[in-house]
């Protein structure tokens, strides 16, 4: 029962991926004109979440928004599990952290990375978030890459497969400004609010270097102001406009594996690693990108004492044994940069180890 805008809502934070279903599945997505409660609603934390006699509740979703998602966490890669909405939300939320976990109960392994084929090879890029893996795919994407995915890669069980889901890709300012091949591709609206947010960042910082700025109450008042005008700093764009045919068939095979992170180094390096070295690590990076997700979990076992989820209880040990066995015997080399970085020196410095 979705209109065109809950379609498109979807469509924004999965992309543009419809296939005829030939089995039952594993997720359904319910809209609703108004969600109706059997009993008085319970709330937990300041309207963030509720329940009733029989079903758990979400209020707050992307951005803050005020939403109403009825969510079984029981359910969730136990079956089918159906999420009801309320018609209009802007995004369903944690919708991708129960299509992360439904794939772990198939036995796959959803990775916080980015992939992309590359002069016949698949390449695969992960780390900690923010630690530099949209910035290598876009630095060969730039040089004739095949998009494969970002933020999210999907590793079949054998390790032999990769898969993305073609979601939007945030490029940042900096990107735009090192790289003209994206900038082209900006609106030009898009590229007037980024110029006017570049302006008053450098007020700020011309601010704080000032005797008056120094003041210990304006120093923090500024601060505060920059760092909120960065965090808007961007454009999230579909894959399909940055890379155009490019995108390809979003899979491809993880012949090589890179771990990134920045280091206080003036210089791009790359290095041999341990894939187990690797496996240690990112057990504990994908414990993180579901903190969110572990929170309402939470709160469902407050409201529900009595109905656990196995799978979510023992995610961390499953995706640990998964990681092991997709990584035994992979190509893994460790990516240090500095941050900011040049894009272009971070090309020029991975491509010889990608041949």
């Amino acid at each position: 029962n979705a209109t065109p805008k809950d379609i498109a809502a979807v469509k924004r934070q999965l992309g543009p991926i419809q296939k005829d279903l030939f089995k039952t599945p594993d997720i359904v997505i319910r809209f609703v004109d108004r969600l109706s409660f059997s009993s008085p609603v319970h709330f937990l934390g300041l309207d963030d979440a509720g329940f009733t006699n029989d079903a758990f509740f979400v209020f707050r979703g992307k951005h803050q928004a005020r939403v109403r998602v009825q969510i079984p966490f029981h359910q969730i890669g136990n079956g089918q599990c159906e999420i009801v909405c309320e018609s209009g939300v802007p995004a369903v939320p944690l919708l991708i952290a129960i299509l992360n976990l439904t794939v772990i109960s198939k036995g796959a392994l959803p990775l916080h990375a980015s992939a992309f084929n590359y002069n016949g090879n698949g390449i695969l890029t992960t780390g900690w978030s923010k630690g530099g893996k949209t910035d290598t795919l876009l630095a060969f994407a730039a040089n004739g890459a095949e998009y494969i995915g970002d933020e999210w890669v999907y590793l079949s069980s054998d390790g032999q497969h990769m898969y993305g889901i073609p979601e939007p890709i945030r490029v940042w300012h900096w990107h735009l400004q090192q790289m003209s091949y994206y900038r082209a591709m900006i609106g030009k609206s898009e590229l007037a609010r980024l110029w006017v947010l570049n302006i008053f960042v450098k007020s700020m910082e011309l601010i704080e270097s000032s005797a008056i700025g120094r003041k210990s109450g304006l120093l923090k008042l500024t601060r505060r102001i920059k760092v909120l005008l960065k965090q808007q700093m961007h454009v999230d764009l579909p894959p399909e406009k940055l890379f155009g045919k490019m995108v390809g068939a979003i899979k491809g095979s993880p012949d090589k594996v890179f771990f990134v992170a920045s280091r206080d180094e003036p210089h791009v390096t790359v290095e041999p690693i341990q894939p187990q070295e690797i496996v240690k690590r990112m057990v504990f990076s994908l414990q993180e990108e579901r903190m969110t997700f572990m929170s309402y979990y939470l709160r469902f076992r407050f409201a529900f004492p009595d109905l656990s989820n196995p799978l979510i209880d023992q995610a961390e040990e499953i995706q640990r044994q998964i990681l092991t066995k997709v990584m035994a015997d992979k190509e893994t080399y460790a990516v240090y940069h500095p941050y900011p970085f040049s894009i272009p020196e971070l090309f020029e410095v991975i491509r010889p180890y990608c041949a």
